[in-house]
């Protein structure tokens, strides 16, 4: 069956994935952030539990010994402070100390979580007002799209599954609660709260396991949604050709590339003529393959440092010959054969060459 040309078949280009970024369109799971929340939160309760009935227990303590010292005429305590602020200090202890680490880890959590999911991507366009949002037309269609379903079968079916869960676990211990009063208060207590804490971390792995369905379906849909035409792909690349930054990159890697070929041409040259300061021109002679010399490298300046360094590292032999080398470099391009009128010239440094590596030319 033929494809229409409006068709939505391939994935996005790394070029929309950034500008999507850039927009604010990332993609995100909130469920994610609440069964992380939920499960921080209840191991820190877990870990803390002690520490905070103690903190309460030693506060309640302190407020009732208050209670029993008495007051003068002015309304001050026998050891000269101000109930009020003992009171205000011991209320703000006991909120620092039980409330304040999930108070901390509702600000925390959520921050890192969502961070970490968009890569810590902020874009003014996404908080920006948009009159678009008010269209009732919209919001109509909204309510009966296929994510809207699916947030509403996701509530019900958490809904349904964490009543089971606390229904199942209520029934499991009724027996030992029925037993809590022959048990002294501190073993009750221990034994409730490890009740609570069983049903809580119940509750967390249902989260868990809503959260992660919830992320492969919103990585799924913002994967379809980011999916583009075929023809949506062929004018971004228009576009991305056409850009003088994106050719001026492309030539950059082409040159960084050539030159690293060039480069490694180098330990396969039989010579390099160079002029002192500014050219180098590495040639390669095979009687049984070149019709006649090939230049494989050739530089000014640095590039023409870098070559005769590298012909050094290699044991090519160097010769300087000024007027060879600035008419080499200037007259044959890369990977090409020299020229006749060069032909002497060049026989000249090759047969000395090969004389100094007790080697006999052929075909020169």
């Amino acid at each position: 069956m033929p494809e229409t040309s409006g068709e939505k078949t391939e994935k996005a280009t790394p070029h929309k994935r950034r500008e999507q970024r850039k927009e604010g369109n990332v993609m995100q799971s909130k469920d994610v952030v609440t069964a992380a929340f939920i499960l921080l939160v209840f191991f820190t309760l877990r870990l803390m539990a002690s520490f905070m009935y103690n903190t309460v227990l030693d506060s309640m303590k302190y407020w009732f010994s208050l209670a029993g010292e008495g007051m003068g005429d002015n309304g001050a305590l026998i050891d000269g402070m101000q109930t009020p602020y003992k009171l205000i200090l011991e209320m703000g202890k006991v909120m620092l100390f039980t409330a304040g680490p999930v108070l901390l880890l509702s600000v925390i959590v959520p921050i890192m979580v969502t961070g970490i999911q968009t890569k810590f991507i902020f874009s003014k366009k996404s908080i920006q007002f948009k009159f678009d949002k008010l269209n009732p037309f919209k919001g109509i269609a909204k309510m009966f799209s296929v994510s809207a379903m699916f947030e509403m079968a996701k509530s019900i079916a958490k809904l349904v599954i964490l009543i089971a869960v606390v229904y199942n676990e209520i029934m499991d211990r009724i027996p030992g609660f029925a037993r809590l009063m022959q048990l002294d208060t501190g073993a009750g207590l221990v034994y409730v709260a490890d009740a609570v804490f069983s049903i809580c971390m119940k509750i967390a792995a249902v989260f868990v396991a809503v959260a992660a369905i919830d992320f492969m379906f919103q990585k799924y849909k913002w994967e379809k949604d980011m999916k583009m035409t075929k023809q949506e792909v062929k004018e971004e690349f228009k576009q991305m050709e056409g850009d003088p930054q994106i050719k001026s990159k492309r030539r950059q890697k082409q040159q960084q590339l050539a030159m690293s070929r060039m480069m490694q041409d180098v330990p396969n040259a039989d010579v390099v003529i160079r002029n002192p300061t500014h050219f180098a021109v590495a040639l390669r002679y095979n009687a049984d393959k070149d019709r006649a010399p090939v230049v494989v490298a050739k530089g000014a300046d640095n590039l023409a440092f870098r070559i005769i360094d590298k012909a050094e590292e290699s044991d090519v032999p160097t010769v300087e010959n000024v007027p060879l080398a600035r008419g080499l470099y200037k007259a044959v391009d890369l990977g090409r054969e020299i020229p006749y009128n060069f032909y002497h010239e060049v026989a000249e440094v090759l047969t000395f060459v090969y004389g100094l590596k007790g080697k006999k030319p052929k075909g020169i």
